[in-house]
C-alpha cells in the first residue's frame, strides 16, 4: 500500500503550491516532488523564490520561506492519469477547505490540468487568474514540473517568477 505524502501547510503562507497527486518516489520517500525528472526543485531556485536548489527532503523547510506543499488528490500513483473522477471531486472539496481555512497569499497549480479539476473551467491561461476561487486569494496556475513536460525549463521558470512578483507588489 503505498502511503500519502503529509501536507507542508500553515496560516498566512505567500504561496501554497499544489500538485496532482504525490508519484510512486514522493511515497516511498514520504516528500513531495521527490521524483528525480521531476524539476520542481530547480524552477524554485531559478525563478528566485528559493535562495537555492532545496532537495526533495527540505521540503517541510519551504514553510520557513512561506511557502507549502499539498496535492489536489492524495493518493500516490505512477501517472496523473490514473486519478478518478470521484478523487477529483472529493479533492476539489478538501482543497478548497484548505484554502479557506490557511488563506495563502497565492494558491499555485503546478499543471494546468491541476487547475481545470479546481476550477471547472476548461481555458485557462498561464500565471495569474482573473478570480480566485476562495475570495481573498490569488490563483496561479504554473506548468507541471514533470520531466514530461515539453517546454523548456527557461519558459517554465519565466512563469514562475512572476509568483515572486505578486509577493514582492503585495508587501
Amino acid at each position: 500500500m503505498l502511503k500519502p505524502v503529509n501536507d507542508h501547510i500553515k496560516e498566512k503562507l505567500n504561496i501554497l503550491f499544489v500538485g496532482f497527486n504525490p508519484s510512486i518516489r514522493s511515497s516511498e520517500t514520504g516528500h513531495h516532488f521527490a521524483n528525480p525528472n521531476n524539476r520542481f526543485w530547480k524552477i524554485l531556485h531559478e525563478a528566485g523564490l528559493t535562495p537555492r536548489k532545496y532537495l526533495p527532503a527540505e521540503d517541510a523547510k519551504l514553510l520557513e520561506l512561506g511557502m507549502g506543499l499539498t496535492n489536489i488528490v492524495a493518493r500516490p500513483t505512477k501517472a496523473a492519469d490514473e486519478i478518478t473522477r470521484e478523487e477529483y471531486k472529493e479533492g476539489k472539496e478538501l482543497l478548497r477547505k484548505k484554502i479557506e481555512k490557511f488563506k495563502p497569499q497565492v494558491v499555485c497549480f503546478v499543471g494546468k490540468g491541476v487547475y481545470q479539476e479546481y476550477s471547472g473551467s476548461k481555458n485557462v491561461p498561464w500565471g495569474r487568474q482573473e478570480n480566485g476561487i476562495v475570495p481573498g486569494t490569488i490563483d496561479f496556475v504554473a506548468p507541471s514540473s514533470s520531466g514530461l513536460v515539453r517546454m523548456r525549463v527557461e519558459e517554465i521558470v519565466e512563469i514562475y517568477r512572476g509568483l515572486g512578483e505578486i509577493i514582492s507588489s503585495d508587501h
